[in-house]
């Protein structure tokens, strides 16, 4: 499953933008401040109904214009979907699937799963939990159509619980909320613990390939004391969840930890292995995907070049080429993309960006 065809308009500084891609590698040359990223940025919003820079949409539409619209084509061997998204300033979304009104963003998000790698995507690592939560809710969300019902439910229950905190006085006036609160943890629970036990030896394996230097282990925590009854530590927490106004304990502080030979990888590593460890998760969790689900994963790559030396580049070009993904991949300079190896007989494509246009590059 690949994009095979984008229309953009409005969106950032990309004013008019239809292009033909390739189901490979999609090459993306320009300076700084060109339009790169926001074509990535496009895609990803097209697949999610969101950026993944910023959460605010007048940020994103041009600065002239009321509204942005973007279009894409979705192909498969026996299958194609398009797929139209406007947003306007007040705010509005229309999402049309195959011409039809009132799909849900995830939907999109079901058709086209995606993996961004960007210089900021280090977060994953050095950032706070809620990263980490977010990866593994990504697999699992792809995985397992069952997974966004429980997760969506939980999240209300909780956003519920931590507003009744305010009002309640006495732990019984919660306990029929909590009941069924701890029922959804312990599911939503032990799907991240059964998905991060499978992906971890995926992970050791690709992080032995980019760092064999060093041994990479990882562990789930589930946000409370392993074995014991999580409606036991509500009841017991009433009284401090009251006082603080909101829920202190649960699957909501859930992690995925990473470590590099017993330490935190925060901890011990440079940036550079940072970005190559990150690079690693992402393409073990899309590898995994395919393997479960016989489904292709998009990579969306950001500044290539950054914080990778020529082997490095090269190790990466070359796991990617044998997942068979559709890749979209940024560099200021063409020379940065030696070590992707072209290949004009796979179809890959190369488009230069100056100024917010965007135009293909005939090798």
């Amino acid at each position: 499953m690949s994009l095979s065809r984008l229309i953009i308009h409005h969106f950032r500084n990309l004013h008019a933008v239809d292009l033909e891609l390739s189901s490979g590698f999609n090459f993306l040359v320009g300076e700084n401040g060109s339009g790169k990223t926001s074509l990535l940025e496009a895609i990803f919003y097209l697949g999610h109904g969101r950026s993944f820079k910023s959460h605010i949409s007048n940020r994103i539409i041009h600065y002239d214009h009321d509204q942005f619209t973007l279009f894409g084509k979705i192909s498969e061997e026996k299958h194609d979907w398009s797929v139209g998204l406007k947003k306007t300033r007040q705010g509005d979304t229309v999402l049309k699937i195959n011409g039809e009104d009132g799909k849900k963003i995830s939907d999109l998000a079901h058709l086209l799963p995606m993996q961004v790698i960007t210089p900021e995507g280090l977060t994953l690592l050095n950032g706070g939990p809620s990263y980490r939560r977010a990866f593994l809710d990504w697999g699992l969300f792809h995985q397992y159509s069952e997974f966004y019902h429980y997760w969506a439910n939980l999240k209300r229950l909780l956003k519920q619980r931590n507003a009744a905190l305010a009002q309640v006085r006495h732990y019984g006036e919660l306990k029929v909320w909590d009941m069924e609160l701890a029922k959804l943890a312990q599911v939503v629970s032990q799907m991240r613990g059964e998905y991060a036990e499978a992906l971890r030896p995926e992970i050791e394996k690709t992080c032995q390939f980019f760092l064999p230097e060093l041994e990479i282990s990882v562990s789930f925590h589930q946000g409370w004391e392993k074995g014991a009854d999580y409606s036991d530590i509500l009841a017991q927490g009433f009284e401090r969840d009251r006082g603080v106004g909101y829920t202190m304990i649960g699957p909501q502080k859930a992690d995925f930890r990473f470590k590099a030979n017993g330490l935190p990888v925060e901890d011990v590593l440079s940036r550079g292995q940072l970005k190559l460890l990150m690079c690693a998760l992402r393409l073990a969790q899309g590898e995994h995907l395919v393997a479960q689900k016989q489904r292709q994963c998009l990579f969306l790559i950001d500044d290539f070049a950054s914080e990778l030396d020529p082997t490095k580049r090269a190790l990466l070009a070359q796991r990617l080429r044998q997942s068979g993904s559709q890749v979209f991949v940024t560099a200021i300079t063409e020379d940065q993309l030696q070590q992707m190896q072209w290949q004009e007989q796979h179809g890959d494509k190369l488009f230069t960006v100056q100024q917010g246009n965007i135009s293909p590059l005939i090798k």
